[in-house]
């Protein structure tokens, strides 16, 4: 397990460094100017070159991207060209927001999907499963903002069940997580539903319904936990996923997550906050499909780690 974690860090380590490169090299040939963003419409060509100079941004690719990683092999993330704070400080201020909204939309999702997963498998062919699978059909190609709305008018503006909007109490996280459920539970309930078939032709599976054990022993004792497998692969992407690809979501309910900073750094051209936030989500993907490959072996033993 030591030597397999080893290789995996150096291997992410090497993920991190490519992610920064391509995203630092993309950001430089970026038409947009910071600078412009900085210094306002009304400045002069000299106070532009002045701050374009303080920034370093007059140096070459080579150079620039040689002190940001250098920077970032100490552990700093750099400074806002807008707000004048140090990006980690303001990834960290987000993260509470962002980390409730993730486990809270992966908990929808997989209380969605593999339930409906699981319900399609063993109604394989019949109406019911042709309903499930074009729901998660739905889901999977539905907008974001368009559920978003929706979810919002629904439950917050006509049933008054949810506040329309903030973040503070677990009113407020209900609907921003159960929006995200609805989104993602599609990719669960198609993956479970396809894992779930395959394992309910094994041997195994025949044998112990000839024992004449409970349909519901078989399924969830003996069946769920080798079909469940590709969904735990599916839940390490999503964390990465989650931590700057749920803009739409958390600008609708108001979320301030990490997401909504891409966002505004983005529209501002704060590439410092910008390269921040990838990195963070590429170290998401990163440590979420490592804790996925830890965990399996203790679901299936008959896995194992090299």
């Amino acid at each position: 397990m030591a030597a397999y974690l080893i290789r995996r860090i150096l291997q992410a380590a090497l993920i991190l460094i490519g992610v920064s490169f391509i995203t630092f090299f993309l950001l430089y040939v970026l038409p947009a100017d910071p600078v412009r963003q900085i210094a306002g419409r009304s400045a002069t060509a000299e106070t532009v070159e002045n701050i374009r100079r303080q920034l370093g941004l007059d140096q070459p690719f080579i150079v620039q991207y040689g002190r940001y990683l250098a920077g970032l092999v100490q552990g700093d993330l750099g400074r806002s060209y807008l707000q004048k704070t140090e990006v980690a400080a303001l990834i960290a201020s987000r993260l509470p927001a962002t980390l409730q909204l993730i486990l809270g939309g992966i908990l929808c999702e997989l209380i969605l999907g593999l339930t409906m997963g699981i319900a399609a498998a063993l109604l394989r062919g019949r109406i019911a499963d042709q309903a499930l699978m074009m729901t998660s059909f739905i889901t999977v190609s539905a907008p974001q903002f368009v559920v978003s709305l929706l979810m919002l008018y629904v439950f917050a503006v006509k049933l008054g069940w949810f506040p329309i909007g903030g973040y503070g109490t677990f009113a407020h996280l209900v609907l921003p997580a159960l929006t995200l459920g609805i989104l993602g539970s599609g990719w669960y309930s198609r993956m479970m539903r396809s894992s779930m078939i395959d394992v309910l032709r094994t041997d195994y599976i025949r044998t112990a319904r000839a024992k004449g054990l409970r349909p519901a022993r078989v399924v969830l004792r003996h069946a769920l936990p080798n079909a469940v497998l590709p969904v735990i692969a599916m839940i390490g992407i999503d964390i990465g996923i989650f931590m700057g690809g749920i803009v739409v979501v958390e600008s609708v309910f108001g979320w301030p997550g990490i997401g909504q900073l891409a966002w505004q750094a983005i529209q501002r051209v704060d590439i410092p906050i910008i390269m921040g936030v990838t990195l963070v989500s590429a170290c998401a993907i990163v440590l979420g499909n490592l804790l996925a490959d830890v965990i399996a072996p203790f679901i299936d033993p008959r896995i194992r780690l090299r």
